[in-house]
Order: structure tokens, then sequence, then C-alpha cells
């Protein structure tokens, strides 16, 4: 097919030809069916994507060419335009409202992580189907949704980014969305392998790069995401410092301050070094105009695979969340300090957070029972 359009290119046409799933379209300016300039639509010939239908597509291309030359293109003699076309323009014009968005043109490089990993793996799921023919409707939402795991991150991901599609199309979606969606959080197999300090203290040892063992170290007792590491203000490190960093405005979420936990743990990684001299972290490229946080978030992860970690860098962000609620830190500063919403805490960090407060109730029913012995 890249052959064929190329020859078509190289003779002067605009009109491309495109497989679609097992059928074969037209591409190109063509007239807009109620009038106006031509525009960039997809027109379906109902052809199979087979040596003899690609034969008879060349054919159909002269023809509506021909037509397009003397002006007499009627979408009358070839149907309306293929529904895929308008189906994933509505989803171009949502990433474009996404990124037009006041609050997220404060922080680009976030909108862009953001949208990369949040959003973009879901759509392009939506978008399959749509180019198979599928009308963008709410069906279609529900069945995307309905692809990922019940209870599973990326289903809680999933129902966000299309709940915010539906909103921007005006779609209605199912009264129980919410329910259907629910899932962000630790899925079954990670929360019973979440390290514990003895371990995250232990492990440590095995990273033999002094440079990935001060990364690691602040993960463990900051509870950065991966690329905060790399964009967070460091100086209170140094002795005589706070030791509360400032994680920067243009991260994922914005700008934070982190306090440790624990906090002797600054001393027992070596951080304080890192308040003078950041450049003692690995030589990783920030310069947003030639990477992403996912990309720079992405070097971390493989850093932890190649040396063979029994964690991944995000049992290091649930560890220090759960450690914070063993302490009886509030749930609404440890969430400000994760930078992220107090639902979404909750929701993440449930059976913890749950079991903390039932066993402060039973210990204040315990009190209670021995002042009246």
């Amino acid at each position: 097919m890249s052959q064929e359009n190329a020859r078509l290119a190289a003779s002067g046409l605009a009109l491309r030809l495109e497989r679609r799933g097992g059928r074969l379209a037209l591409r190109g300016p063509l007239p807009c069916p109620r009038g106006g300039p031509l525009r960039v639509q997809r027109l379906s010939l109902g052809l199979e994507a087979s040596p003899s239908g690609l034969i008879q597509a060349r054919r159909e291309l002269k023809r509506v060419n021909q037509a397009l030359r003397q002006q007499r293109f009627d979408w009358g003699d070839w149907g309306r335009p293929c529904a895929a076309t308008s189906a994933l323009e509505r989803l171009k014009a949502f990433e474009q409202a996404f990124f037009a968005d006041p609050r997220r043109r404060r922080n680009p490089a976030g909108s862009r992580t953001t949208w990369s990993a949040a959003y973009q793996p879901y759509l392009r799921r939506l978008r399959d189907r749509l180019e198979q023919g599928e009308p963008l409707g709410s069906a279609q939402l529900v069945q995307v949704l309905e692809a990922y795991p019940p209870a599973s991150r990326s289903r809680g991901q999933c129902g966000t980014a299309l709940a915010a599609l539906a909103r921007h199309l005006e779609l209605p979606l199912p009264d129980d969305w919410r329910e259907r969606a629910a899932g962000y959080g630790l899925h079954q197999a990670q929360y019973r392998r979440l390290p514990s300090d003895a371990q995250l203290l232990e492990w440590v040892e095995r990273i033999p790069n002094p440079r990935w063992r001060l990364v690691y170290g602040l993960m463990a007792a900051y509870g950065l995401r991966n690329h905060e590491v790399f964009f967070a203000d460091l100086s209170a490190l140094a002795p005589g410092g706070d030791r509360v960093i400032r994680v920067l405005p243009t991260t994922k979420t914005g700008e934070h301050q982190v306090w440790p936990f624990q906090p002797e743990w600054v001393d027992r990684f070596e951080l304080a070094i890192l308040g003078e001299h950041n450049d003692r972290l690995p030589a990783v490229c920030t310069d947003l105009r030639r990477t992403t946080l996912q990309q720079v978030g992405r070097r971390v992860a493989e850093q932890f695979r190649r040396y063979e970690l029994p964690c991944t860098p995000y049992d290091l962000r649930h560890a220090w969340a759960v450690r914070t609620i063993h302490i009886g830190l509030p749930d609404t500063v440890a969430a400000r300090m994760m930078g992220h919403s107090v639902a979404i805490h909750t929701r993440t960090y449930h059976h913890w957070i749950t079991r903390r407060d039932q066993q402060q109730a039973v210990d204040a029913a315990l009190a209670r029972q021995r002042l009246t012995l």
C-alpha cells in the first residue's frame, strides 16, 4: 500500500488508498456534503483488501479523481463520507480541547505526560473500534471500559478518560459508570508483595551504581514518582536544612512539598549530599523540549529491571503512603504530599485506611471499657 501511495504522490494526485481492517478506502481532500471548501475525508469503497480488490480500488480512485477535476463529484454517487472519519475528527477535537484548557496550559510538560499515559492508551482502543466502522456512542465507551479487568488500575484510568470524552461530546453514560470504572489502586498481586521497610533497606544494596542508589533512596524516603526525582528542589537536604523537598511545577501534578517518612532514612540513604550536589544523580535528560516526563520516568523503571530489583519504582511510592497511614498522618496531608486528590488517595489505599480507622475505633472502645472496670 505504501508503494501504491508513493506512486500516486509522484503523479501529483492528492488522494490516497487506505486499508481499514479488511477493507479498502480512499482518503484525501473531498467536498463537504453540505457545501463548503474541500477537506480531508475518507470514502469507503466497500472492497476487500485483496489483490483483486486493489485493482478495483485503482479504478475507483481514477473515477473519483476525474469527477473532482471536472467539478462534478457528488456524494450521492458514492454514499456519505465514512462514518469513521467524522468520529475520528471528534476524537481529535477532544485532544485539542484537552491541551487548550487554561489549567493545562500552565503546565504543558505535565499535560503531555498526562495525555500520553492516562488518556491516549484508552482512546486508542476506542479509535480502533471506530476505524472498523463502529459509531461513536455511549455503547462503544462501555465496551472499551469493560475490556479492562475489574478492580484494575487501568480500568479506573480508562473510566476517567472516557468520562472526560463523554462530557466533551455530551454523550450520556450509565448511571453506574463510576461503580463500573472503580478500580484505581493496588491490584491484589501488588497488594500482597508490597515491600516492608526492612526489605527496602536491604534491597538498596543490590544497586552497584551510587547515583542510582540515591534515586532509590529519594523514592523510598519521600514517595516520589519516577520522574519527580529529577524535577525537585533538593536544597533542603543540605546540612542545616529542614529536609522538606519541593517537587517542581513542571511535574505531572504540579508543585508540592514532601516530608521524609522515615526521617532517619535521609541519613541512611546518604541523601544529604544532594542538598549541595544534585549533580550526583544519574545523567538523565530533563530538557522538556527534547524529552517528556514519561520518558524520564521510564529510565528509572528500566534501571530497576536492569538491577533485577524485586520491586518496581511505584512499590516504593505505595510503601511510603502506607507508612504515613500507619503513623497516623491525616489523609488530606498525605494526599497533598503525593500530588493527587484525597479521593484517589482513599481509593488507592482503601484497605490500609479502613484498617487504621477500625483499629482506632477498637482501641477507643477498649479504653472506655478499661475506665468502667
